[in-house]
């Protein structure tokens, strides 16, 4: 049973679940907006295996994010040193509000609530690659977001990021931060410089997409995955849709 901790004071609630066999400890950014509303928690906290928290979010949360973070230790806490193996952000484990997004590799949920046309728009994110499984779901039936496969066990010599303490990989970089290409200012793994659009920087281009697609088909799998169609999810707004983002789900 997943103990949960739950607080309910706006139109929606996140909840956010860690079925993972291991301690995770989730971090949050919103990202600048002119209202810069931000959910009712902390930035970051510790997750137990199999425990659960519940929370407010404003009903137009912008650029919204949720990760996780691996392999922490907070004993020697600083605002800018490394305090885990995956996933860390200046700010130890409560992230910087204006810095505080993740150090790559690491698996992102992302939202933009009420955005364009009164959808809300979500989307499991392996462009910064990843750390570990997750699934985006909601009360309202829209589309679930997910890439619920273990890549670190199957990620490719050329992607693989940190390792334990035991040698297993508790990361798989994307091709962009693997330095595949030297010059990451103008890199098609990247879509930077000359390859800064969609119409520039197709999937054909970037360097182990299909790794990444085929795995997780329902994963936003580089900068400009639209065009794939099982990407970016929306969900009409009027619904007030809660979300549950679930960890190893």
């Amino acid at each position: 049973m997943l103990a949960v901790l739950s607080v309910r004071t706006c139109a929606r609630t996140f909840t956010v679940a860690n079925d993972c066999p291991y301690t995770i400890w989730p971090a949050m950014f919103t990202g600048p907006s002119p209202k810069r509303a931000v959910p009712n928690y902390p930035a970051g906290w510790e997750a137990q295996p199999h425990t659960s928290v519940g929370f407010s979010v404003p009903n137009d949360w912008t650029a919204g994010r949720i990760w996780g973070r691996t392999d922490c230790d907070f004993s020697n806490d600083s605002a800018s040193g490394q305090t885990c193996l995956t996933g860390w952000c200046i700010g130890g484990l409560l992230c910087n509000p204006t810095t505080g997004t993740g150090v790559p590799p690491a698996t992102v949920a992302e939202w933009t609530l009420q955005g364009d046309n009164n959808k809300d728009y979500y989307d499991v994110s392996l462009v910064d690659g990843f750390n570990i499984p997750m699934e985006i779901t909601n009360n309202a039936k829209c589309s679930t977001a997910e890439c619920p496969a273990d890549l670190n066990s199957l990620c490719p010599s050329a992607l693989k990021g940190p390792s334990n303490s035991t040698g297993g990989v508790v990361g798989c970089q994307s091709s962009c931060d693997a330095n595949l290409n030297d010059d990451k200012t103008n890199s098609p793994d990247c879509c930077t410089g000359s390859y800064s659009t969609a119409a520039t920087c197709p999937s054909s281009g970037v360097q182990y997409y299909s790794f990444f697609k085929d795995n997780c088909p329902d994963s936003y799998a580089y900068a400009f995955d639209e065009s794939s169609g099982t990407a970016l999810w929306q969900c009409d707004s009027a619904l007030n849709a809660d979300y549950t983002l679930t960890f190893c789900p």
